[in-house]
């Protein structure tokens, strides 16, 4: 007789437990960075938000997404979130109770851009006009 194993769908998304630690853990690295506890010349000179944190299902890895106000400098900031890697995943352990403090890596959020993007091809005079010929088209077939 086979052994039926319950897994999660691959398309399905984060578990609950997975969203409220990494909501914790949102919190906890926004407090740092906005509290100034890093010392670091590029941290100390950027306001840096933190949308979203990602955790993997077994809680191990934080993906932690951020944004200089502005825009500006995600390089230099990246990288001096990685030099401060340590010290950040060291506060994370302190102020959110997990059985294990997660190996953190940074990414920078790039949804406003993606849909800047998006909203300007929606914009574009090629797509105005397919738009345009489309709500045509479908007048000429209500008649």
């Amino acid at each position: 007789m086979a052994k039926h194993h319950h897994t999660r769908d691959q398309g399905a998304g984060p578990s609950q437990r997975a969203l409220r630690a990494g909501e914790l853990i949102r919190h906890a690295i926004a407090e740092v960075l906005q509290r100034g506890d890093v010392h670091d010349p590029v941290l100390e000179t950027h306001l840096i938000t933190v949308p979203e944190v990602r955790l993997s299902p077994d809680l191990r890895l934080a993906t932690i997404y951020v944004m200089p106000l502005g825009g500006s400098d995600e390089k230099e900031v990246l990288a001096a979130l990685e030099r401060n890697k340590r010290y950040l995943r060291g506060e994370i352990a302190h102020r959110v109770n997990l059985k294990f403090a997660p190996d953190i890596r940074f990414r920078i959020d790039d949804r406003f851009a993606e849909a800047a993007r998006i909203d300007g091809l929606l914009r574009s005079p090629a797509v105005k006009r397919d738009i345009d010929g489309a709500d045509q088209d479908n007048k000429s077939d209500d008649e």
